[in-house]
């Protein structure tokens, strides 16, 4: 659906991204992360067409997006982070409006009247949009991102500023959207993230360094691959049962933290997920219970503060990328003076 492939973005001497790779299949739902300045706004920019690339080639649906512009963007649906929505129109009359400058070729009336009853604004259809409040535009803005059915969306910090019931609820309506949509969503709420997204894309200083399930950079990244389990009932009981588990490495008992419960910390034998087999034979043991269940693995917070530079390990990690970025700027910066001169030569 989406296929970028050497996506370089230069604004002058200052490189923006450099040499971006990556595709996103029909129907992904994925998330865009990286630190404020990271390249990841202007990818998005680049993607819809409303910035041009420096070097590279971006295809939504097969359609280049410079040379195909028009046929590429009717693929599109772009929210940006504050929504261009003209407030002293009703939400109907803005949707209206958004059916006729995109050239909608559906009927008009019962394709918004769809469009309203999904993104839940029928309550507030004939209201202008200046007495709306911030998470009803928000809605007015994904509703107009979705006019004319289109393949891809692009959501950039859909819940900023919003309250938390807002926040769930926009959630909810961007997972629904992913069950018929390409989705790519861009969030410093990285909770959001991990709830909504099934894979994320983690650019740093113009480069994508990462590129993955959180689940699998989770693996990947972490070193503490143990449980721990909060049981209730006899600790003999329950290390049988634990033990009866293959790929069980070792077990430890932590103590009591909860009274008439011990925690105990798991190590697997290897990455292999545990989980449900552990589970299973903790529910066969009938004098047993099992309270809770969390993985030591490194969040997809912990993931993002680490490949961004912002823990120790992290540290070390971006130095050699600015070491790697400035002499990629030296390379540059010579072939563009070469250039100049045998301009200036002919």
């Amino acid at each position: 659906m989406i296929e970028v492939s050497g996506l370089t973005k230069r604004y002058g001497s200052h490189l923006a991204v450099k040499d971006a790779n990556f595709t996103i299949q029909k129907g992904e739902v994925v998330g865009f992360l990286g630190p404020n300045g990271a390249g990841k706004s202007t990818i998005m920019n680049i993607l819809t067409g409303y910035l041009s690339l420096t070097q590279g080639k971006v295809e939504i649906d097969g359609f280049d997006i410079m040379t195909d512009p028009e046929l590429a963007k009717k693929r599109i649906g772009y929210l940006p982070e504050i929504p261009p929505l003209y407030l002293d129109m009703t939400v109907r009359e803005y949707l209206f409006f958004i059916y006729d400058l995109k050239k909608v070729k559906f009927p008009k009336d019962p394709h918004i009247d769809e469009i309203i009853r999904l993104v839940r604004i029928t309550e507030v259809a004939d209201r202008l949009i200046k007495n709306l409040s911030k998470g009803y535009r928000q809605r007015v803005g994904i509703a107009g991102a979705l006019v004319g059915n289109p393949d891809v969306l692009i959501l950039d910090e859909p819940t900023v500023g919003l309250d938390p019931k807002q926040i769930i609820e926009i959630r909810e309506l961007i997972s629904k959207l992913g069950k018929n949509h390409t989705i790519i969503l861009s969030s410093h709420i990285l909770s959001e993230v991990q709830a909504v997204c099934k894979r994320v894309i983690i650019i740093n200083r113009g480069h994508i360094i990462a590129d993955d399930t959180p689940e699998a950079l989770s693996k990947k990244l972490s070193t503490d691959h143990s449980l721990i389990a909060r049981i209730a009932g006899k600790e003999e009981d329950a290390l049988s049962a634990i033990n009866s588990v293959r790929k069980i490495e070792t077990v430890e008992c932590l103590g009591e933290y909860e009274k008439g419960t011990k925690d105990y910390r798991i190590y697997p034998a290897d990455t292999t997920d545990i989980r449900g087999e552990l589970i299973k034979r903790l529910a066969e043991k009938n004098r047993i219970n099992l309270l809770s269940l969390s993985s030591n693995e490194l969040t997809l917070e912990q993931i993002f503060l680490r490949l961004t530079g912002e823990d120790e390990v992290g540290k070390y990690f971006n130095e050699d990328m600015d070491t790697a970025i400035e002499v990629d700027e030296v390379i540059v910066d010579a072939v563009d003076e070469a250039i100049s001169e045998m301009e200036e030569e002919n």
